[in-house]
């Protein structure tokens, strides 16, 4: 005789979820926007963040953002939640408005968190050394072409 299976209700499913959608915020995200804000804010009071944006404005004006939005690829090539921070902070601080926003938004996504997914993913999978170079390039050209049109379409 089989033993009739219990339907888990939709409010515990949903309480379930909420919990983990909690633990990933507070134990991931949160500290990823909140060290992004921090680090931005010492670039700007060491002025390295002005330096960044001599050094990159020629490269970041060819999709219409100042210089120092490429603090924003590199955080996103690191940690999308740190991107998001970087964006927010250079936001708060008039560097960035809403279309430069929405120029680096699909390379945020495109290029996001290679750094952790390196590891975890294709390390784990036994991916070949050789290909990861590759990989990580047509990542990075994805987002420059997303930036490119996004410049032309914002």
């Amino acid at each position: 005789m089989s033993q009739a299976t219990k339907k888990p209700m939709v409010t515990d499913i949903f309480v379930e979820g909420a919990k983990k959608g909690w633990a990933i915020s507070t134990s991931s995200t949160i500290p990823n926007v909140l060290m992004a804000f921090v680090i931005i804010k010492v670039l700007s009071l060491t002025g390295a963040l002005d330096a960044m944006g001599v050094l990159f404005s020629p490269i970041m004006g060819i999709f219409g953002l100042p210089g120092e939005a490429a603090a924003v690829l590199i955080g996103a090539w690191m940690s999308m939640g740190g991107a998001v921070g970087v964006v927010i902070t250079l936001f708060d601080s008039g560097i960035l408005d809403g279309n430069h926003i929405a120029i680096l938004a699909p390379a945020i996504y495109l290029m996001g968190s290679q750094v952790q997914y390196l590891g975890r993913i294709l390390g784990v999978i036994g991916t070949e050394g050789r290909h990861i170079p590759v990989m990580v390039a047509i990542s990075v050209l994805n987002a420059f072409v997303a930036m490119f049109v996004m410049n032309i379409l914002v």
